[in-house]
């Protein structure tokens, strides 16, 4: 006899107050110990979270009264039941507006089921039934729900009784509720949507038209769309920016301005960014939540779980979400060596990838890469843009060494067969030696390099013989991530000091003082607020313009405060380092190089 499902129940008590109530009904048990627990951190995201800090009250009953509920540890309850069916209530703040966790106010409601949702210890294969309720009120009489959990007793987009395989199943549904635009359009005949909460003039016609070219290009790389449903849910604010893969839809935040204004004939930088997010969420449908690691498999969410492939499942998939935007038509070659030579530069800006293996930043992802400070740019490397690069130099090596028969696609396809259909996890160096087998290729060399040396991988040839050239120069300004070539080649550079400004405030704040440089010669500190270079006010508008006219191997003074001291430094311009890439299509290259290009970049789906 199958075991009796689970019962949630969710109700937005107070939106103005930011409070979910939650109840959790357990069928009929055994007079025995019951352990319940809230996970510490959600799937995709890795950094312990500690969702149980925002519970405010618990409590535990059944028909004869209150039941005791022994607290173990931060996250951890154990309930003695008397052998009768038992309810758990408890109420949750919610002020969390991101992809991760629970938000509600009274324009929305937002959660995730990680941090509503108690775990009963063996009981993971039990089936669950969740309910959740409208707020009360008129106010929320014209609210809306979007899931892509899957309806027992509810209409399409409205509250009412949902139902998960299991626990899992039921934590990897994220749920919307308020007033949204809601764009449908299929892809190989799979119902999609897209939801957008919050205000926005957004072209529905172009979203409609963009996002199934995508998805279907990533449907035609993997041969196959493991589902029968998918909704992106997305919260539309000023300067959001974020998403979370989930296997039947994804959450995302983006910003107003990103999304597609009437009228637009090329995609603003902002739209492709946008693009580029759906898109990298959606082939995480194929790649992390079903190609999984090995360390990830039955893994519990009470603690870190480490693994060195996380450069594998972000920085591949980093890779693939700009190439599908060219693949799909959505933007051009050029637009594409734009994209690609910004994630150059943004690598070779970091001292820290002299120091940290691919590898390592895998691995410590969940102290050091979700937990980034003022010297994390010295000490770091992202696994999701040097992951991009050596997804790029491994695809490109394949290409060429196998006169263009064979591809990193290959390589994925071979993936989603062994590890992806059949549900067995990757294991540490997996990746490595199916590219081989598939290959047929001698890797090794190529991977010690890539993921276990601190080595800057050489990206300029296997680019030539795509008929793409690259150049590196010094950054013109703060914001100058290179891209594609211009014919501004010389446009004058700014010496460097060595530190990076933050990003918002008014005054010229240090964020970063850079490994090498003249400011960490001087003694300036992440923190400092600079005040005057040689007698002349610093703001943040007009550094790089007072460093152009001082010029290179000038010995400056440096007025900053330090808290409320006043310090005086001195430091000698440093020439500004060649780590700013630019990307051009040589029109000079041979006819083979172009058709490598063609076959690389062109349409797929």
């Amino acid at each position: 006899m199958p075991p009796s499902p689970l019962h949630y129940l969710v109700q937005p008590l107070d939106p103005r107050a930011h409070r979910f109530a939650v109840e959790l009904r357990i069928p009929s048990t055994p007079a025995e110990p019951l352990m319940l627990s809230l996970p510490a951190w959600i799937p995709g995201s890795y950094m312990i979270r500690d969702f149980a800090r925002n519970i405010l009250c618990i409590e535990a009953m059944d028909e004869d009264g209150p039941l005791a509920l022994e607290k173990l540890d931060k996250q951890t309850w154990r309930l003695v039941p008397r052998g009768e069916a038992v309810r758990v209530r408890m109420e949750a703040y919610a002020g969390d507006l991101s992809v991760r966790g629970a938000h509600l106010d009274d324009s929305h409601g937002y959660f995730n089921g990680a941090t509503l949702f108690l775990r009963v210890a063996g009981r993971d294969q039990d089936p669950c039934r969740l309910e959740i309720r409208r707020p009360a009120g008129d106010d929320y009489a014209h609210w809306r729900l979007a899931t892509s959990l899957k309806p027992r007793e509810a209409e399409p987009f409205g509250f009412g009784l949902y139902e998960a395989d299991d626990y899992e199943d039921l934590i990897d549904h994220p749920v919307e509720m308020g007033v949204f635009s809601l764009i449908p359009f299929t892809v190989l005949g799979i119902p999609h949507w897209l939801s957008l909460t919050g205000r926005h003039r957004a072209d529905e016609s172009r979203l409609q038209r963009d996002l199934p070219r995508i998805c279907a290009t990533h449907a035609a790389l993997f041969g196959e769309l493991p589902i029968d449903r998918y909704l992106f849910l997305t919260q539309v604010t000023a300067d959001g920016y974020g998403g979370l893969e989930h296997g039947y839809s994804t959450s995302l935040l983006c910003a107003r301005d990103d999304l597609p204004g009437e009228g637009m004939v090329k995609p603003t930088p902002g739209y492709t960014r946008f693009l580029g997010l759906c898109s990298h969420e959606y082939f995480h449908l194929w790649h992390v939540k079903r190609i999984r690691p090995q360390a990830f498999v039955g893994a519990g969410l009470e603690q870190e779980v480490h693994t060195r492939l996380l450069w594998v499942f972000e920085g591949i998939t980093a890779y693939y979400d700009e190439l599908a935007l060219v693949r799909s038509g959505c933007i051009e070659e050029t637009g594409y060596l734009a994209l690609l030579a910004e994630t150059i530069s943004r690598v070779l800006r970091t001292p820290g990838r002299l120091l940290q293996t691919l590898a390592e930043s895998s691995f410590d992802a969940w102290t050091k890469f979700y937990r980034p400070d003022e010297n994390s740019p010295n000490a770091i490397v992202s696994y999701y843009a040097k992951g991009a690069l050596v997804a790029l130099a491994l695809d490109l090596l394949i290409r060429r060494e196998t006169a263009g028969a064979q591809s990193l696609d290959d390589v994925m396809r071979a993936l989603w067969e062994r590890h992806g259909r059949t549900g067995i996890g990757l294991e540490e160096r997996g990746l490595e030696a199916l590219a081989a087998e598939v290959t047929g290729l001698t890797l090794e060399p190529f991977f010690r390099l890539a993921l276990d040396s601190t080595e800057d991988l050489d990206l300029a040839g296997p680019l030539a013989d795509m008929g793409i050239g690259m150049r590196l120069r010094g950054a013109r300004h703060a914001k100058d991530l290179g891209g594609l070539a211009s014919g501004d080649a010389d446009t004058p550079v700014p010496p460097a000091l060595g530190l990076r400004l933050r990003p918002e405030g008014g005054e010229p704040q240090i964020a970063h003082v850079l490994t090498g440089g003249p400011a960490l010669a001087a003694g300036l500190a992440p923190g400092d607020i600079l005040v005057a270079l040689d007698g002349l006010r610093v703001t943040r508008d007009n550094l790089d313009k007072l460093l152009l006219e001082l010029g290179e191997g000038t010995e400056v003074e440096i007025h900053a405060f330090r808290r409320d001291e006043l310090q005086v430094r001195r430091a000698r311009l440093a020439p500004a380092p060649r780590d700013t890439c630019e990307l051009w299509l040589r029109e000079d290259a041979p006819e083979e190089s172009h058709r490598r290009r063609a076959a690389w970049l062109g349409p797929r789906g």
